[in-house]
């Protein structure tokens, strides 16, 4: 089977993508809703018609189904599903992880899921859950891996493998996981063993071992965030550089009553107003929703809407070099998102590599602002600035007499040349009135400067107000108090 990856747009170390599975294409950042054939609230048609071009089946749930076992070997999973799109099967992992044994082995799913037509088919990997000690998390990672090697001997040419990425909370194991999944050569990387971090809001542990199995695969792989199907955390999730979520929570939550929103989830019996614009909700007020027959399933259809409404404004986000400020306003929803923010942040100096280099603009929301990986870049390029002389950094622009150069200053950024005052980011900024972080973070960018020029001879021309923070931030150098 044609298969390949290729990346069209970035932004920090989220991508809008082309999956070619085939003759089939699924645009990333995607999300692939979960089907259960026992329990279809939503028919995989209905999604197919919404604009899911991929879902994600359980192979374990057809193989133990005498019905539908059958009926998969004999018609093939496309037509029993009645989908037309890329189908992704799992192999009973989560059954493991949950039951603690399934009654199939690693060589026996594999053949199945390609013997019903699976397109993309998941090795029988044991999930390391967080909990696990480390002697635990590397012998199941060595038998994942072994199993890795096993799919590989056994996937043909009509299906993709995924090779699970596992390690349980252990930085350096999710690397090393990363980087042997990536000297297969298998492109789709799905990162296990994450749900019962998400579902105990452990977002800055997700943070954590998400950027480690990155730091290990290859830029080319195709990263998929097993069990993240929550619209308020997936912009955090793009930004790490996930490319393919799954899960059932627009169905499961129906079934509880609970509406999802791109802010958290609240409960159906709660609402006094339906604050979305689908289908379901222009249809309905949150009474007559209660009250339908059909609840559940008018439900699963708003979160499910409500969670692709929020892929397809992440995509936009890339396209127009705006994700950071998206992550940051969902983050605030909620503090351990927040939390997985920051940690995402202090990782800028990983991420940079992979951000864009020039962006529509550079929108400042707050300290969080100065830590982004656009003031990383600039700071780290101040060191090409080729400096002789006396130099005054004036944060009024204005220059003296008795210097050689002058240069502005524009924070959280630093000093910069007047013939790059309409370049990005310095001329693409936009910014409210100077408050401490910005002026200490773009004094960082002074210092930074000064380090790169030994020989050069630095002062700053300021207000008083910001001369305590320039002697903090840049010891020694001379500061100016501009009086005027």
């Amino acid at each position: 089977m044609a298969f390949g990856f290729e990346v069209l747009h970035k932004d920090i170390a989220g991508r809008i993508g082309r999956l070619r599975v085939g003759s089939k294409t699924v645009r990333t950042p995607a999300l692939l809703p979960v089907i259960n054939p026992h329990l279809q609230i939503v028919t995989p048609s209905e999604l197919y018609r919404m604009g899911v071009e991929a879902l994600i089946t359980n192979a374990y749930i057809f193989y133990r189904s005498e019905h539908y076992r059958d009926l998969a070997l004999e018609r093939g999973l496309h037509a029993v599903l009645d989908y037309p799109g890329v189908i992704m099967t799992d192999s009973g992992s989560f059954q493991l992880s949950v039951y603690g044994d399934v009654e199939v082995g690693n060589r026996e799913t594999l053949l199945f899921q390609q013997q019903i037509g699976s397109e993309i088919v998941v090795p029988l990997d044991l999930p390391t859950p967080p909990s696990a000690d480390r002697g635990r998390a590397e012998s199941e990672l060595a038998v994942t891996l072994g199993r890795i090697d096993e799919a590989c001997s056994l996937v043909g040419e009509h299906s993709v493998l995924a090779a699970p990425v596992q390690g349980g909370i252990f930085e350096d194991l999710r690397e090393e996981a990363g980087r042997e999944v990536s000297r297969r050569g298998c492109i789709v990387a799905p990162i296990g063993a994450v749900v019962p971090l998400m579902e105990n809001y452990r977002y800055r542990d997700l943070v954590r071992v998400v950027l480690a199995a990155k730091r290990g695969l290859s830029p080319g792989a195709c990263v998929h965030l097993f069990g993240a199907g929550h619209p308020a955390m997936l912009a955090l999730a793009v930004a790490m550089g996930c490319d393919l979520f799954d899960s059932a929570a627009y169905a499961l939550y129906a079934k509880e009553g609970r509406y999802l929103t791109v802010h958290g989830t609240q409960f159906l019996s709660e609402l006094q107003e339906l604050p979305c614009s689908c289908s379901v909700c222009r249809s309905h007020t949150p009474e007559s929703l209660r009250r339908s027959s059909d609840r559940e399933r008018l439900l699963a259809l708003h979160n499910l809407q409500v969670t692709l409404a929020e892929i397809a404004r992440i995509r936009q986000a890339i396209q127009d070099g705006t994700l950071w400020e998206l992550v940051d306003e969902r983050c605030r929803s909620h503090p351990r998102l927040l939390e997985g923010y920051r940690e995402l942040l202090r990782s800028a100096p990983m991420l940079e590599p992979f951000d864009r280099s020039t962006k529509r603009r550079f929108f400042y929301r707050g300290d969080e602002s100065c830590l982004r990986t656009e003031v990383v870049r600039y700071q780290r390029d101040l060191a090409r600035f080729d400096l002789v002389g006396r130099v005054l950094v004036s944060f009024d622009g204005r220059p003296a007499p008795g210097f050689d150069r002058c240069l502005a200053f524009r924070p959280p950024f630093g000093p910069y040349p007047p013939g790059l005052a309409e370049t990005f980011p310095i001329g693409q900024c936009e910014l409210p009135s100077w408050d401490e972080p910005m002026v200490r973070a773009g004094c960082r960018g002074i210092a930074a400067l000064v380090r790169s020029n030994p020989g050069v001879t630095f002062a700053v021309r300021c207000e008083d107000r910001w001369s305590g923070i320039v002697t903090e931030e840049v010891p020694g150098i001379e500061v100016l108090v501009d009086v005027d």
